[in-house]
């Protein structure tokens, strides 16, 4: 008679990888935009000519401010990408909680360079993404462990 496989240890190994996987690419991602807002930050601090300015836009911030306000959570972007690496649950709370601050600084500064703003607030959206979805398993087998 055949054996029948119930599939129980693949599945959860399976949604181990897949919760290790998210974690790699919302990692990645957010070092992605991370180091793509401190690039963003320095150009704006320096003034440069890329960025336009829209007179008749709600929120009207001075170019230098809102350079400070990206190269500082690119920087913070950086540093939690790294935790991510490590699959550290600080890491995924506050890599949450920057891709957040990351949507709402890019659109607030729409009326400097609207279309990037946009951009970088999708990519945002999929770290966030990629953080809630990915569960990883709470407890773990331990090799040699019957008990």
């Amino acid at each position: 008679m055949a054996a029948t496989h119930t599939g129980h240890g693949h599945t959860r190994s399976t949604r181990q990888q897949w919760a290790g996987g998210l974690t790699v690419f919302a990692g990645v991602m957010l070092m992605l935009a991370g180091l793509l807002d401190l690039f963003r930050g320095v150009m704006a601090i320096a003034d440069d000519d890329v960025f336009v300015s829209t007179p008749s836009y709600v929120f009207r911030f001075d170019l230098a401010g809102w350079g400070w306000i990206h190269l500082v959570l690119g920087a913070v972007a950086v540093v939690v990408s790294l935790g991510l690496f490590q699959a550290a649950f600080w890491a995924r709370v506050l890599g949450v909680v920057i891709a957040g601050l990351i949507i709402v600084a890019n659109f607030l500064s729409l009326p400097y360079y609207p279309v990037w703003s946009v951009v970088m607030m999708a990519f945002s959206a999929l770290i966030i993404w990629a953080l809630c979805v990915a569960r990883p398993e709470t407890s773990y087998d331990v090799p040699g462990d019957d008990g």
